[in-house]
């Protein structure tokens, strides 16, 4: 049986809580933070609710109350928690091998993310792992990615307009995944086709009020319906 033909020529992944299993870090150090400068310390929810946006857009949002001339020392605050603990993270198991299937496939891969540069370039550059080959590393995956500090911050429309541009495919053949509610605004603004995971930061119930194209359980449930559908 030949293989169903393509309906998007460019996939663009959010990276935290879609490909990355760093929500629960995320989460951690975004209240550790919060106590460490003396602002009262946001639920779980709350915290959750604020991934996918830029570092600095994200902080003001669990810190409203925090003078602006303080958010450095929580953005400091912030770095400290994560990056201690970050070494434990890891892709979510099945990532690889659904990335290789899209390749195969012909289909051109990007990354929209709230990371910043240096952040994401610091993950791209290791090892997939998952029975890849040594030498590879996370970036060959991937054509063009854009960060929240070198663009506007998730669910204004540029972060993914440039990577359209860049890739130079058309909104109508783009799909965006991400686990946020950010990341499916930002699709809606953007004018392409969004597909969200139920796995990451925002609850199931919330993304489908925004109707993507589906809301999907794991990653092998996401890997299937990229493999059926996309």
């Amino acid at each position: 049986m030949s293989p169903a033909p393509r309906r998007f020529e460019l996939i663009v992944f959010d990276w935290d809580g879609t490909l990355y299993d760093s929500t629960a870090l995320i989460v951690q150090a975004l209240r550790a933070a919060c106590a460490d400068v003396g602002q009262p310390v946001p639920s779980p929810e709350a915290a959750s609710h604020v991934i996918g946006l830029g570092l600095h857009e994200a902080l003001r949002q669990v810190a409203p109350g925090l003078p602006a001339a303080q958010i450095p020392e929580l953005v400091a605050a912030y770095r400290v928690h994560y990056l201690a603990q970050q070494h434990g993270l890891s892709l979510f198991p099945g990532t690889i091998d659904m990335l290789d299937g899209l390749r195969a496939r012909g289909h051109r891969l990007a990354i929209a993310t709230g990371k910043s540069r240096r952040g994401l370039d610091e993950v791209l550059a290791l090892p997939p792992g998952q029975g890849a080959p040594a030498d590879r590393r996370l970036g060959h995956y991937f054509e063009a990615s854009r960060t929240a500090d070198e663009t506007q911050s998730k669910p204004h429309p540029r972060m993914l307009l440039e990577l359209i541009e860049h890739c130079g495919v058309r909104a109508e053949h783009t799909l965006m995944v991400g686990d946020t509610s950010h990341d499916l605004q930002l699709a809606a603004n953007a004018g392409t086709a969004a597909l969200a995971v139920g796995y990451g930061a925002h609850p199931p119930e919330q993304l489908r009020a925004l109707s993507p194209l589906a809301v999907l359980p794991t990653m092998q449930a996401l890997s299937q319906w990229l493999r059926e559908q996309a």
